[in-house]
């Protein structure tokens, strides 16, 4: 049994680091006008700048032209579809496959329902769902990884 504290506002020390700024996340203060604009707009220009930088180190033009009269010797799926793609040709069963595949937007449907099992919104008090979602990232990337690779490095990467 865990005991929460709510703050004291009329406490003159905690109002004057409100005042300041500080404490905000800890002690409820509202999103406004803290996060959306001060926070937010940083992280926001932040993630165009790294978008920015990322397009001017490696432009387009350095790959190769494309020919539209040349089929590729093996046609990959967009990056984003790496994971399941890899199921679907890793499983030797093609239903059993789709049914692999078919599971992704199942389990992602269900992710509310869980979730709303815990009232705590800090990972390290939900120690399930965040262990969950840590494997379950582990083996997207892992699969996605395998995608690129020989169907007979699919699964091991080639590591063993």
């Amino acid at each position: 049994m865990s005991i929460i504290k709510k703050p004291d506002l009329t406490d003159p020390k905690l109002r004057a680091k409100l005042a300041k700024g500080m404490g905000h996340n800890y002690y409820g203060e509202p999103a406004w006008p803290n996060d959306l604009l001060y926070i937010f707009p940083v992280v926001i220009l932040g993630t165009i700048a790294c978008n920015v930088g990322l397009a001017v180190l490696e432009p387009m033009g350095i790959g190769e032209v494309a020919d539209p009269f040349a089929t590729p010797l093996e046609i990959l799926p967009e990056w984003y579809f790496f994971p399941t793609f890899n199921l679907l040709r890793v499983i030797p069963n093609k239903l059993i496959g789709v049914l692999s595949m078919a599971s992704v937007p199942l389990g992602l449907i269900t992710i509310p329902f869980i979730e709303s099992i815990n009232k705590f919104q800090n990972p390290f008090r939900r120690p399930i769902a965040t262990t969950v979602f840590i494997i379950g990232t582990f083996i997207t990337i892992w699969l996605g990884i395998g995608a690129t690779m020989p169907l007979s490095k699919a699964i091991t990467l080639g590591l063993f």
